[in-house]
């Protein structure tokens, strides 16, 4: 099993920024890919952004592209997700994932976190 757990969300203004954190524990090794999505109240659950073992493969939905940026430690099995110019439309819960196959906006990754709230305020 894989443990997945979030840090960094909370309360920004509009045009601010947060990084998101998730640290990976357990088997580790079993999981290539990490990833994140967001629920916003009321909505979908949706992709956001997903990155390879080794950083070499990034991907992002497009309402977050050239804000958003993913990136991984892999030392210490942590993936990050930098979001600058924060719309309060990016309101929602913010979850990790981790799978040994692609993360896209029609996967269902393995692993999940327990998720972290980010609320941008206008």
């Amino acid at each position: 099993q894989v443990q997945l757990v979030e840090s960094g969300g909370g309360l920004v203004q509009a045009g601010g920024s947060l990084r998101l954190s998730c640290a990976a524990s357990g088997r580790t090794f079993s999981i290539y890919y990490m990833g994140w999505f967001r629920q916003a109240p009321g909505k979908e659950r949706e992709f956001v952004a997903q990155i390879s073992r080794y950083g070499g493969n990034t991907y992002y939905a497009d309402s977050v592209k050239g804000r958003f940026t993913i990136s991984r430690d892999g030392a210490k099995n942590t993936v990050y997700l930098q979001m600058n110019s924060l719309k309060p439309e990016d309101t929602a819960v913010y979850y990790c994932a981790a799978d040994n196959e692609r993360i896209t906006s029609l996967s269902h990754p393995s692993y999940w976190g327990q998720g972290t709230q980010v609320t941008v305020s206008s």
